[in-house]
């Protein structure tokens, strides 16, 4: 630009003619045939005086010259500038054109994850879109499975480096669906404990169902037990703090929600474990108020951990729940599942197949699972046996309230892990994680 500028200028000046110039002897240094010459040194000849007017005369001409030319070079200097801004501005406000717009584009996708966020910590809940489901879960690809839950099958889901959840796709028949999801959906609204699982979100999309969970990095108790790992994370302190984190779960369902609640499928593929191995009920699809008229109860469950009032007669209350503990606190105890298939024909229940020998104290150590055994005091060992027997009677007037169930695990468990037992032997605190 400033090179255009010099190159105007320069035309400029050299458009202007040069002056011809006198000396004071009145020889002139223009060509002797020009009129103007000639006459110019006649007029020296008989005025000398007028010499100087007419420098004077040419030099008021010359600055004129070069004021024009430096008007002309500004106006022209101005001209490219503004030219310049405009295209400057025009391209600048394109730019931010594009921005915005792709900007917008993004909007709904980072409203979701705001409010996904927003939903973990305050324990509100999200309704989110099929496609952010679908690109936080690699389009549900398998590499993302995490096992299956009651109606449906659990993904991982990344929505963020800082942002993972577990989410499940209701699957099976459509009424089926429609109703746990509803169910589910509308307990885990109301219901906040630090022992239920957080949901943090819900999809509706066509005639497919979703719930969004909280991540829990150790999935479920049923992995650690019966998964590859055969229980070797859970020592004898952490199986106690996930049975008294269970029983808190069902104090607030049983004792603090208005009206009181029954899971009615509580099992260990639905006790979750979290980075410390805390413990969380989730899946209340099949949840119902406490108290309400048998006949209208479906009978619903988990082979194993259903009461036998409940499977026989439609008898369902909070006991029944408590009955699900008692087979969940066999687990944790033998290691075994609730139903083993022996034969082609004949399956063992945990139940019937451990009440007797719990009643011997001689032969308790020896059924104890191989990965705790001779690792805990004897007495806390009698002890959690004792609560088992009473919680998987027969009848369910002989089973204790989940509360009196709790009071006596939370001594068993040591402070460090939330319960009230002072040990002087090191509770391990770098708890191993499922991969």
């Amino acid at each position: 630009m400033w090179a255009l500028l010099s190159t105007s200028l320069s035309c400029l000046l050299d458009a202007i003619p040069e002056p011809t110039l006198f000396t004071t002897s009145g020889s002139p240094l223009a060509k002797k045939d020009s009129p103007i010459s000639i006459f110019s040194s006649k007029m020296e000849a008989q005025s000398p005086r007028m010499v100087p007017v007419v420098e004077e005369a040419h030099h008021q001409d010359l600055n004129k010259r070069i004021l024009i030319a430096l008007i002309v070079a500004s106006t022209l200097l101005v001209g490219i500038v503004l030219f310049l801004s405009c295209c400057w501005i025009c391209r600048l406000r394109k730019s931010r054109a594009c921005s915005a717009k792709s900007k917008s584009n993004d909007v709904p996708m980072l409203d979701k994850l705001n409010s996904l966020r927003m939903a973990e910590k305050n324990g509100s809940v999200a309704a989110m879109e099929y496609h952010l489901l679908q690109a936080a879960t690699n389009n549900f690809q398998e590499d993302n499975f995490l096992g299956e839950g009651g109606r449906g099958c659990l993904y991982k889901a990344c929505f963020s480096e800082k942002l993972l959840a577990a989410v499940k796709r209701f699957e099976g028949e459509e009424q089926d669906i429609e109703r746990e999801f509803e169910n589910e959906l509308n307990w885990l609204m109301k219901i906040h404990h630090q022992n239920i699982i957080s949901l943090l979100g819900y999809c509706i999309h066509g005639e497919t169902r979703f719930l969004v969970y909280e991540m829990m990095q150790n999935w479920s108790l049923e992995s650690q037990l019966h998964g590859p790992t055969h229980g070797s994370a859970l020592t004898w302190n952490l199986r106690m703090k996930i049975a008294v984190d269970v029983a808190r779960g069902l104090e607030y369902l049983h004792e603090h929600c208005n009206p009181p609640v029954v899971h009615r499928d509580l099992k260990s593929s639905n006790v979750l474990l979290d980075s410390d191995f805390s413990a969380k009920l989730s899946d209340f699809g099949l949840a119902v108020t406490s108290g309400i008229q048998n006949k209208y109860i479906k009978l619903s469950g988990t082979l194993g951990y259903v009461a036998p009032e409940y499977l026989l007669d439609g008898k369902l209350s909070d006991k029944s729940d408590v009955y699900a503990f008692g087979v969940l606190l066999l687990e944790l105890l033998i290691g075994r599942k609730p139903v083993e298939k022996i034969s082609p024909d004949h399956c063992q229940f945990i139940v019937s197949w451990a009440m007797p020998r719990l009643a011997d104290r001689s032969k308790l150590p020896s059924i104890v699972d191989p990965v705790i055994r001779d690792t805990m005091n004897l007495k806390h060992l009698h002890q959690v046996a004792a609560v088992a027997v009473l919680c998987v009677q027969q009848e369910p007037s002989y089973r204790p309230l989940i509360t009196d169930v709790l009071h006596s695990l939370i001594p068993l468990v040591p402070l460090e892990l939330g319960g009230s037992l002072r040990i002087t032997e090191p509770v391990p605190l770098a708890l191993p994680s499922r991969r």
